[in-house]
């Protein structure tokens, strides 16, 4: 089954493991739930400066981290929201 991945947290080399029963990908991961320390914080299309901004979370919003870089942190907002990279250092690890 072909899941929108700007909606689905899934790439070709990644998927969140809750998705395993829908979808097949070499690795999975389980959430670490995080959330927006600052408002405005860019939810963006590659983990780059200059990608473009796909959506923006709030102060407290939630975001479910599947995979971390040296700057950002892949995954997605809330339960169905958008999926991309943030600015890692704009996350703080939450109680799940």
């Amino acid at each position: 089954m072909k899941l929108d991945p700007a909606r689905f947290a899934v790439r070709r080399d990644l998927a969140d493991v809750a998705l395993a029963d829908r979808v097949f990908a070499p690795h999975y991961a389980k959430a670490l739930m995080a959330a927006a320390i600052a408002d405005d914080v860019a939810i963006l299309d590659a983990g780059k400066p200059d990608a473009g901004r796909i959506a923006v979370l709030e102060k407290g919003d939630v975001f479910r981290v599947l995979e971390i870089t040296d700057d950002y942190a892949w995954g997605q907002a809330g339960e169905a929201g958008a999926v991309g990279f943030v600015d890692r250092h704009a996350l703080a690890a939450t109680a799940e």
